[in-house]
């Protein structure tokens, strides 16, 4: 293509692009013109529902119904207002619908929006003033069927009412004269409610209707509630603090210490708050009464379970007192008869001095517990405390003596071990001694060309340690931990030559017999050869290589010399 063909095609984009931003525009500007017509025909619509008909409808009715300077002059302010919105509220918003629909025109739309939201804001508050004149107006306007309504229902409650105090007059006996000037009082408000609608008094006719309904309502409570609150008050709390008293009285004299319950000072506080329930009920007063005589006989009733509480407290007092006494006493025996035999004890065996503390701590605490204890009974002797604190603080302390107990069970047991762990060790003295003077004469017995020299090592390793084991026997104080290692150490060792004495023995007797069982092989000169190799290490004192190579060369022979030398072990 030649250069006048891209002009012609620059040309054409560009009418092209102008053409779509000229549309846009359009579009925009289109929307915005139907946006802005819509708001303002909402704002339109807000401010024509400010000024309602009814408020002109329910103005004529008082007009109708004056009848005194009150409410005359209540209606002259309420025309007024109307006139204000009306005449001077109503036009404004005009004029400021007319102002913004010219900024629309004109597109200041930075302006337009501040001028919307303050427009808004204004028809919102002169539609509230409207809304608040009508309820006002309405109040006086729609008050005398309002206030019949609300007075009928009041009458049907209170023909309720009286007639329940009629069918049971006899549970409201002590306050019949004030609910009978209730009931005058009640009937005087009807008739006062009646002449003030017939006066059409619709500023007085409220006052009264309140004043009923205050009346009925609190009549409603004292109908419903009084029967429970003389029941309890006349009744039920009396004779329940008669038979608490009863019982507190037969307790004190058995030797019960219950002045922590301040048990008369609450009788006297509780007999004094139903005298003030009563007083209240004479005037018709039943606030918070109910409530307050039953938290009265729930608290008498909770005493019965402080008393079960001090029984139960004084039976296990007395059968823990018994306990203490006799384990302290038979503790302290026990630690005196330890104290008395320490010396021995110390000259027997090696004991440090921490060792045999334990013994003067536990005399200490538990002499420490017999004089609390002491304390106690004292206590229980002059009726100083309640069995349930002293029940408690005995519990405490058989606790504390039930661990020393533990500790002096631990003690003497350890003692104990110390006695026995010496016996044990003089027993098996003897014991491994036996097994040593028979591996020495076993070995006797029987004849050997020669003692391995591991033999004498390990038998000087057990003469050795049986020596320190006696020791360790003979010496005052003796150390139980080092004379039981020693005891271990001979007793392994002992046993350990017992071992060497009886595999000696046998193999030297299984070589001997196998040399001669072979001795008919001599005419085989390997096997002849090989029997003169196991006598040499047989005279040599290696028994067991003996043994062996007697088998291994007898075995080309005599394939079953295995199996009669296992024969010959079994016989031994």
């Amino acid at each position: 293509m030649n250069d006048k063909t891209y002009i012609i095609l620059g040309i054409v984009y560009i009418v092209i692009a102008i053409s779509l931003i000229v549309v846009v525009l359009v579009l925009i500007n289109k929307h915005n013109k139907k946006k802005y017509n819509s708001m303002l025909l909402t704002l339109e619509r807000d401010k024509n529902l400010i000024l309602s008909a009814n408020i002109l409808t329910e103005l004529n009715k008082v007009a109708s119904l004056i009848n005194n300077k009150d409410l005359e002059k209540r209606y002259e302010s309420w025309k007024e207002r109307y006139n204000q919105i009306k005449t001077i509220d109503i036009p404004s918003l005009n004029t400021k619908l007319n102002d913004l629909e010219e900024l629309i025109k004109t597109k200041k739309h930075k302006e337009i929006a501040k001028a919307t939201a303050k427009l808004e804001l204004e028809i919102y508050y002169i539609k509230a003033k409207s809304e608040f004149l009508l309820k006002e107006i309405k109040e006086i306007s729609l008050s005398e069927s309002k206030n019949r309504e609300i007075v009928t229902n009041l009458k049907r409650d209170y023909r309720e009412i009286y007639l329940k105090y009629q069918n049971n007059q006899n549970d409201y006996e002590i306050i019949t004269v004030p609910l009978e000037l209730q009931f005058e009082n009640i009937d005087k408000l009807l008739s006062a409610f009646e002449v003030a609608m017939e006066n059409n008094d619709y500023s007085e006719a409220p006052k009264i209707v309140k004043a009923l309904g205050d009346l009925i309502g609190n009549t409603k409570v004292v109908i419903e509630e009084a029967p429970t609150v003389i029941v309890m008050g006349k009744k039920l709390i009396p004779n329940k603090i008669s038979e608490i008293n009863n019982i507190y009285k037969r307790m004190t004299n058995d030797g019960y210490v219950l002045d922590y319950l301040n048990i008369e000072y609450n009788i006297s506080e509780a007999e004094k708050k139903i005298a003030d329930v009563f007083d209240r009920l004479n005037v018709l007063n039943l606030s918070d009464s109910l409530i307050e005589l039953k938290t009265i006989y729930e608290y008498f009733e909770s005493l019965y379970n402080d008393f079960d509480k001090e029984k139960s407290a004084r039976k296990n007092y007395d059968e823990l007192a018994r306990k203490i006494a006799i384990k302290c006493k038979k503790m302290l025996a026990i630690i005196k008869k330890l104290s008395s035999k320490i010396e021995d004890i110390k000259y027997s065996y090696d004991l440090t001095d921490d060792e045999l503390k334990i013994i003067d701590e536990l005399n200490l605490n538990v002499k420490t517990i017999q004089n609390d204890y002491e304390i106690i009974v004292e206590n229980f002797r002059t009726h100083t405390f309640p069995y349930s604190r002293l029940n408690n603080e005995l519990e405490l302390l058989n606790d504390k003596l039930n661990i020393n107990e533990e500790k002096l069970n631990e003690t003497i047991k350890n003692l104990s071990s110390l006695k026995e762990d010496e016996l044990r060790a003089r027993d098996q003295l003897d014991e491994i001694t036996k097994i040593l003077q028979n591996s020495k004469e076993h070995l006797n017995t029987y004849k050997l060309p020669i003692i391995p020299k591991n033999y004498y090592i390990e038998l000087n390793e057990a003469n050795d340690a049986l020596d320190n084991m006696i020791d360790e026997l003979n010496k005052k104080p003796i150390s139980i931990r080092i004379l039981n290692t020693r005891v271990d150490t001979a007793r392994d060792l002992i046993l350990k030559l017992h071992k060497t004495t009886t595999d000696l023995i046998k193999n030297a007797s299984l070589a001997e017999k196998t040399i001669v069982y072979g001795n008919r092989y001599r005419n085989i000169n390997k096997i002849d050869n090989g029997l003169k190799k196991s006598e040499e290490l047989f005279y040599s004192g290696d028994y067991l290589a003996s043994l062996e190579q007697a088998i291994n060369v007898i075995s080309d022979a005599d394939p079953k010399i295995h199996e009669k030398v296992l024969e010959v072990v079994k016989e031994q």
